[in-house]
């Protein structure tokens, strides 16, 4: 039984993603800003619900320019804070560029991208942070640079 339920929730996962990508190709370029982050906590919701993950929260974000910080578990935190805070433009590893399907996905949502292996690159992600938060926008970055536990501080 358990088996059924996990394979109907990557099915169902699976045509999340699909839709996320023809909204992402055929409706994101028509949409204003407020419509395309209606769309991001839409679909970044769905991705929990689709999966089984309730979320609960609590408050409403800060209106303006916001410096998100949070410990990173697992991917679906990302996730969590985009059905949240879907105006949050998020710092990742260029790396998820190269995801299969995911790369464009998270790119289309506006993610600033840093590459890790260059020490100058992440001067250059401080000035497009500032930028960001300059412009009233909301930055969401994890400061440990990875996923942990959770239970306590990476350096």
């Amino acid at each position: 039984m358990r088996s059924l339920i996990a394979l109907a929730r990557i099915a169902r996962l699976l045509a999340h993603l699909l839709h996320g990508m023809a909204v992402m190709a055929l409706r994101f370029p028509s949409l204003d800003e407020a419509g395309r982050q209606a769309r991001i906590g839409w679909w970044s919701a769905g991705v929990l619900r689709a999966l089984g993950v309730g979320l609960r929260a609590s408050g409403v974000p800060r209106p303006g320019a916001t410096l998100l910080l949070a410990n990173h578990v697992s991917w679906l935190d990302i996730a969590a804070i985009h059905a949240v805070v879907p105006k949050a433009r998020f710092v990742s590893k260029a790396d998820v560029l190269r995801w299969p399907l995911l790369g464009w996905l998270i790119r289309g949502a506006g993610t600033l991208f840093i590459e890790r292996e260059r020490k100058r690159d992440a001067l250059r992600v401080v000035h497009r942070m500032a930028e960001a938060l300059k412009g009233g926008q909301t930055v969401a970055i994890f400061p440990e640079g990875t996923t942990s536990d959770g239970r306590r501080l990476l350096p």
